[in-house]
């Protein structure tokens, strides 16, 4: 699939394997601000904008890296590997959809090389926060409402399978997916939907170890 210049990124059975947890100090060195933005909004805005103020300070608050973390990439690509997916993101919702963890094919690969942000209303990550639970989608186009969308268009994504980030609190915090050009068999749907229940749980183990301020 060539490359298309207009993406709406910015700049795819086992369970994942033990790996030793991430150093706070390496957690704290890649953190970023964290500042909830300021709002003024009535109806469903004001409570999109509430629940954003609510994921900005249970991050801050369990020192959460919100920019690209090593630990975070590694979910993202074993996840991808063991659903046979080009891409595979750990995705914070914050003002925009922020990738800590990602894994995309080779610059040189021909394939769509995206970026570590995105609109809040772009792929399909939004449904998963909504409905706080996964999201196995074989074939994107098997119905309109998951068909039409801006990563369709322009990065040419066939499938896709998500699930959501959900703290001890009940505050969801974001999702991980993988996404990919090619449809998948209905038959292979709860395999991967599967994988990624798994690699949202290996996400917040993470998260929980971060240090506590």
């Amino acid at each position: 699939m060539p490359h298309h210049p207009s993406d709406p990124y910015r700049a795819p059975h086992a369970t994942p394997p033990t790996r030793s947890l991430p150093r706070h100090d390496t957690w704290e060195a890649t953190r970023g601000p964290i500042t909830a933005p300021a709002t003024a909004l009535t109806g469903p805005q004001s409570q999109q904008a509430a629940e954003l103020a609510q994921r900005y300070e249970l991050l801050t608050r369990l020192g959460v890296p919100t920019v690209a973390n090593e630990e975070f990439d590694d979910l993202a690509r074993d996840m991808a590997a063991q659903a046979g997916f080009l891409y595979g993101f750990v995705n914070l919702f914050l003002e925009e959809q922020v990738f800590v963890g990602l894994h995309q094919p080779p610059a040189d690969s021909g394939y769509a090389i995206v970026g570590r942000t995105m609109s809040r209303d772009h792929g399909w990550c939004p449904e998963v926060m909504a409905r706080k639970k996964a999201l196995p989608l074989h074939d994107v186009h098997a119905k309109p409402r998951f068909s039409s969308n801006p990563v369709v268009d322009a990065v040419g994504i066939s499938s896709y399978f998500g699930a959501p980030l959900i703290h001890d609190s009940g505050i969801v915090l974001g999702t991980v997916c993988v996404i990919d050009p090619k449809k998948r068999p209905l038959s292979e749907a709860v395999r991967i939907r599967d994988i990624t229940i798994r690699t949202s749980a290996a996400a917040m183990d993470l998260i929980a170890c971060a240090p506590v301020r």
